[in-house]
């Protein structure tokens, strides 16, 4: 038996062991190097096949006829076992789950806010946002970077690009971390386990999107140039979005909008902490911002898998997989992937070429890939010609989820000009 075949499960995708001590590179890498795509059980739970390599992710990814996402999003390796004697409803149907040809149609409804020129003109006012929260933080000897900088950063324009008003920023914040943390024990309702957290929080969501779509469909053509207006108001196939899949959007927006970007962010200035002469190059050259832009997002993958589930039986490096199994790909470890990337393991601002798949790839490429990519090279332009030092303060803690590389406080000592 190799060393990859002894792999458990939850050293492949477990959620405490991401809490404890991030993502488990050694375990992926040893997957990658056997070439293998390993059957992992989990018990009750339905269990699933780990793709590690990039090049098989790509090629799964880019066959949407044959590789499914509706049947199921992602392992979430923390959820309960099904319980038969509940019945199994959907409560969320957004892009995530979709294929053709419902996603383009739903994908096409919010894609123009977020094309490059879109976004560009967005520009001035995340470096506005920027500033300002540069400028509060300077005079402060610790702060954590999370939720002094890149929460307020990130949901701040999201916010704005929806509609929502500042006095329901902090709602927005709770609702994002309920979902994104289901299954981490601060944020669930005592005694809920992730799916009674998950359905608690989106009926809490869902009722105040309702409320604010009944409000812009009332505007009709008055109703404000956001989001929120755009979606309520859509002409989708002869009528309106079918209330699921409209009430799903908003959180799809919330969750991919503000919780993946924070935590690239934050993990982004931890690699720079931990790597001083790398930050040090950076400072010296502000040209390499769009370089170290797209290192952070390699580098630190925010998303942690998907999945796809296959049509037909299929061999794929000497395993034969079952239709209807379970696909597990590990961005992650895509990202360091020594066949594709030079010296993986290692932080290079000024790495190049630099194909991570970060941000996905194929149908399904993340739609905010372009917001993204500009909130972290502005918090770059802003924050780092001030950035005089700065360094851990205390221990970092990372969100229990198997699905998303979660950073929920990052202390930092830091002194700016």
């Amino acid at each position: 038996m190799s060393a990859a075949d002894a792999l458990t499960a939850e050293e492949v995708l477990g959620p405490d062991s991401f809490a404890a001590h991030g993502y488990p590179h050694d375990a992926w890498k040893m997957l990658r190097r056997e070439g293998k795509v390993k059957y992992f059980d989990m018990g009750a739970r339905p269990g699933f096949w780990a793709v590690t390599r990039r090049a098989d992710i790509v090629w799964l990814s880019k066959q949407p006829k044959l590789f499914l996402n509706a049947p199921r999003v992602a392992v979430f390796a923390e959820s309960p076992p099904p319980d038969p004697s509940k019945p199994n409803r959907a409560v969320l149907c957004h892009l995530l789950n979709m294929d053709p040809p419902d996603h383009a149609d739903y994908r096409n409804l919010a894609s123009a806010w977020f094309t490059p020129r879109a976004i560009g003109r967005r520009r001035a006012e995340i470096e506005r946002i920027a500033e300002d929260l540069v400028d509060e933080i300077a005079d402060r000897e610790i702060i954590d970077f999370v939720e002094d900088f890149t929460v307020p950063l990130t949901l701040s324009v999201l916010a704005d690009m929806l509609g929502v008003p500042r006095s329901d920023w902090r709602k927005m914040f709770a609702w994002t971390n309920q979902i994104a943390g289901a299954s981490d024990p601060e944020y669930q309702a005592d005694g809920s386990d992730s799916g009674e957290q998950m359905r608690i929080t989106l009926q809490e969501m869902n009722a105040y999107f309702a409320e604010r779509v009944e409000e812009r469909r009332a505007l009709g053509a008055d109703a404000p140039d956001d989001m929120t207006s755009v979606l309520a108001n859509a002409d989708f196939r002869g009528g309106t979005i079918p209330t699921l899949e409209l009430l799903s959007y908003f959180a799809l927006l919330l969750v991919a909008g503000n919780e993946t970007t924070r935590n690239a962010a934050s993990g982004g200035m931890l690699a720079l902490i931990e790597n001083p002469g790398e930050l040090a190059k950076l400072k010296a050259d502000p040209s390499l911002v769009n370089k170290a832009t797209e290192e952070i997002v390699r580098w630190t993958s925010p998303v942690i898998q998907f999945c796809r589930t296959p049509v037909d039986d299929l061999e794929l490096h000497g395993q034969k997989i079952p239709a209807g199994e379970n696909l597990c790909l590990l961005y992650p470890s895509a990202n360091r992937d020594e066949d594709v990337f030079e010296d993986p393991d290692t932080f290079k601002v000024d790495r190049s070429p630099n194909p991570h798949i970060g941000f996905g790839i194929g149908e399904h490429f993340c739609l905010g890939a372009n917001l993204a990519r500009l909130e972290i090279r502005i918090a770059l332009e802003k924050l780092i010609p001030r950035l005089v030092s700065v360094e851990l303060a205390g221990p970092m803690e990372r969100m229990r989820s198997s699905f998303l590389g979660g950073v929920k406080r990052m202390p930092v000592r830091i002194e700016l000009r």
